[in-house]
C-alpha cells in the first residue's frame, strides 16, 4: 500500500495538543469514524481542521456484556469469544451500508484519511480486512495483518469499564483469528464469497477496485 494515505486508529477523544499536532502533521484531512453515538458524544475528535465523517455501528457487544455482568452472570472466555463472533457476523448482516459507505468515502479522493472505531481493532479492524481483500491480498495475508493488533495495539479505553475477569478481558481486548473468520463465515454462507460481496454488497465494481488500486497501491 502507499504510504501516507491511509491510517487505522482507535478513537481520537483522548488526544493530547501534542498529539493532535503529530497526527495533523501526518497531513490527515479526513477522518471516517465508526463509533456510535454515545461514544462519540462521550469522546469527540480532537483534531482541527478535518472533515469527520460519522460511519455509526453500535457497539452491541458493549451492551451484551453488561447486560450479562448486570444480571450475576459469570463470564467464561468461550462465551466472550462467541459474543465475539456474533459482533462480527452483525458487521455483514446488520452493517454492510455502513462499509459500503466507508468504501465510497475512500473512492472520492486520495486525501489522507484516519478510520477508527474506539479500541481500532473490531469494526475497524474488519474494514481493514475489506480494504485489503478490495486490493488483492489473500485472506491469510489479511488474517497476517489483522492479528498484528495484538502486537501493536493497547486498548486502554476499554480497561476499567467493567469488572471483567481477567480470562474474559484477555478476550475482549484483543483479537483472534475465529473472530473475523466468522465475518468470513458470514460473507460465504450470505453472499457466496468476498468476490460477490464486495461488488454487490459494498458496491465494489471492477472500475472501483481499480480505483482503489490506482489510489491506494504503491506503482
Amino acid at each position: 500500500m502507499r504510504r501516507g494515505v491511509l491510517y487505522r486508529s482507535d478513537h481520537l477523544g483522548a488526544l493530547d495538543e501534542g498529539d493532535a499536532r503529530a497526527i495533523v502533521g501526518l497531513g490527515i484531512a479526513r477522518v471516517l469514524d465508526f463509533r456510535g453515538a454515545n461514544e462519540r458524544t462521550s469522546a469527540a475528535c480532537r483534531l482541527s481542521g478535518v472533515q469527520v465523517h460519522s460511519l455509526a455501528i453500535e457497539p452491541t457487544i458493549v451492551q451484551v456484556l453488561a447486560d450479562l455482568l448486570d444480571s450475576g452472570h459469570q463470564l467464561t472466555a468461550e462465551e466472550v469469544v462467541a459474543h465475539m463472533q456474533d459482533t462480527y457476523r452483525g458487521f455483514v448482516s446488520r452493517s454492510t451500508h455502513r462499509f459500503a459507505e466507508f468504501f465510497g468515502h475512500l473512492l472520492e479522493s486520495d486525501a489522507p484519511t484516519v478510520f477508527h472505531c474506539t479500541a481500532g481493532k473490531d469494526r475497524t479492524g474488519f474494514a481493514a480486512a475489506l480494504v485489503l481483500r478490495a486490493l488483492g491480498a489473500s485472506e491469510e495475508e489479511v488474517m497476517r495483518d489483522y492479528l498484528l493488533t495484538n502486537e501493536r495495539l493497547e486498548p486502554a479505553s476499554l480497561h476499567g469499564k467493567w469488572a471483567l475477569p481477567p480470562h474474559a478481558a484477555r478476550v475482549l481486548y484483543g483479537v483472534q483469528r475465529e473472530f473475523l473468520d466468522a465475518a468470513f463465515d458470514e460473507i460465504d454462507r450470505h453472499w457466496g464469497g468476498m468476490d460477490a460481496y464486495l461488488r454487490d454488497g459494498i458496491r465494489l465494481r471492477e472500475r472501483e477496485r481499480i480505483r482503489l488500486r490506482q489510489v491506494y497501491l504503491q506503482h
